[in-house]
């Protein structure tokens, strides 16, 4: 790794870390910056046929950073894993340019996994193109391609190519906005569709439930009558200010 591909590592830390105060602390202190330093050591001996050694290094620098970046794997210019803790990074695994990484994420082989041995020297991993921003806690499982500008939300497990410009959300993760435009799922969310209708069971109960409590009260006269929050009675209305359909639709992203 050349000083100018160090010093570019460092610019866009520094550039796009709010919490980063000076150049020398993202020297000393980020270790998404010293994971990917080594890394760029330890892949040069991979290339070179020195097996051992490159995952000896790589061993290393995950015992000291907490993240785990196989030797194999092909990084891009600028990438940034910001606080790091438990990312993994597996052998076939690519990454472009200006890719944004968080805690937790694994690019993974998947199903790929369970086969041992059969899959050596195959892809396994995914390959992320540029300007990707992986939210922390996701999963991105197999040989699959998720393409440039695209935003995957934090804790979604990935299982199939991603178009350009698209925000990701969900387990398994699907596509919710394209192109700046919100997209409608071709295959139902069938853990969104059981989300609202418990809730619209829910409702439902309620209004029986008031409906009871009002009858029984009017067969005892000297009982005065409770009154109905009739903001509760109302049905939530479908729009945005709903917060399960906000929550379901991507909220945070």
């Amino acid at each position: 790794m050349t000083l100018s591909r160090i010093k570019e590592n460092i610019d866009a830390i520094y550039d796009q870390d709010p919490a980063a105060r000076s150049r020398l602390e993202v020297v000393l202190c980020y270790p998404g910056f010293h994971a990917i330093t080594v890394h760029q050591l330890s892949h040069s001996l991979w290339t070179a046929g020195l097996y051992t050694l490159a995952r000896f290094i790589a061993h290393l620098s995950r015992v000291t950073t907490g993240i785990e970046i196989h030797p194999g794997a092909t990084l891009g210019r600028r990438v940034f894993i910001d606080h790091g803790m438990g990312v993994v990074i597996g052998e076939t695994a690519v990454i472009g340019d200006d890719v944004v990484i968080y805690q937790g994420v694994t690019l993974g082989a998947g199903a790929a996994a369970r086969m041992g041995s059969a899959t050596r020297g195959m892809k396994r991993h995914p390959t992320l193109g540029n300007g990707v921003i992986v939210g922390s806690g996701a999963e991105i499982q197999g040989d699959i391609t998720v393409g440039d500008n695209v935003r995957i939300a934090s804790g979604s497990i990935l299982l199939k190519d991603v178009p350009d410009n698209s925000i990701v959300v969900g387990v398994p993760g699907r596509v919710i906005y394209r192109d700046g435009q919100k997209v409608k799922d071709e295959v139902p969310d069938i853990e969104a569709e059981a989300i609202k209708s418990l809730k619209e069971r829910i409702h439902k109960l309620e209004k029986q439930l008031l409906s009871v409590s009002a009858c029984i009260q009017s067969l005892q006269p000297s009982t005065p009558m409770s009154s109905v929050n009739e903001e509760e009675d109302e049905p939530t209305s479908p729009t945005s200010t709903d917060p399960v359909d906000v929550f379901l639709h991507g909220a945070g992203i």
